[in-house]
């Protein structure tokens, strides 16, 4: 299980991650939020309606799911196990609240914690996506917080700085060799206390507003 807080850049290691190794396979999930312009029903996501992740939900067909801003996303229990079965290596792309659920169900499953380096960078990143209005960056960085302080439940933290690096990491985590980036390792503790502190400045107000195209 890898999760982050929205624009620490969980999908672009993850991306990286099973392109340069082909033993891994992604969970594609299901989601009741819109398509993004480049992005393909059955690839990113499977995109569902309210009416239809309801109607899963009461068959018990996810593994997880898990409300995150206004939307629903959920992993399909049968495509999980039948990658399994197949013998594959399986990584879920999901947020903390579905993780939870998963050590609940599924014992011995390896968690990993994507942080971003600084709050400025968290909002720097969602900026530069162009993908959100100024309202949605500034709320996902609001929340951001909240997601950052359940880093303590994941048995790995990666800090998303250099992002080579941090995909080497993820790497090692995978096969096995990331005992030096557990989770409660004292280095992660300044970091930490700036990410989490409630009289951290407001990265936004700090470098003015900006216009989404």
């Amino acid at each position: 299980m890898i999760s982050a807080p929205s624009g620490a850049g969980k999908t672009s290691l993850v991306k990286a991650l099973l392109d340069r190794d082909p033993g891994l396979t992604v969970s594609v999930s299901h989601t009741t939020r819109k398509p993004r312009e480049h992005e393909v029903d059955g690839r990113e996501y499977h995109f569902v309606s309210p009416g239809q992740f309801r109607e899963s939900i009461e068959r018990g067909e996810f593994l997880e799911y898990a409300q995150v801003f206004d939307n629903y996303y959920g992993t399909g229990r049968a495509s999980v196990e039948k990658l399994l079965a197949a013998g594959r290596d399986v990584i879920l792309e999901i947020d903390w609240q579905g993780a939870r659920q998963v050590r609940e169900r599924a014992r011995g499953c390896a968690s990993i914690f994507i942080l971003p380096p600084s709050r400025q960078a968290l909002a720097a990143r969602l900026r530069d996506r162009r993908t959100d209005s100024a309202e949605v960056i500034a709320r996902r960085l609001r929340d951001a917080v909240g997601d950052m302080s359940h880093y303590s439940e994941f048995d790995y933290v990666v800090v998303n700085d250099r992002f080579e690096t941090a995909l080497e990491e993820l790497a090692r985590i995978v096969a096995g060799r990331g005992g030096d980036l557990a989770a409660d390792r004292p280095a992660l503790k300044p970091l930490l206390q700036d990410l989490l502190d409630p009289g951290t400045p407001d990265p936004l107000a700090s470098s003015g507003t900006f216009a989404v195209n």
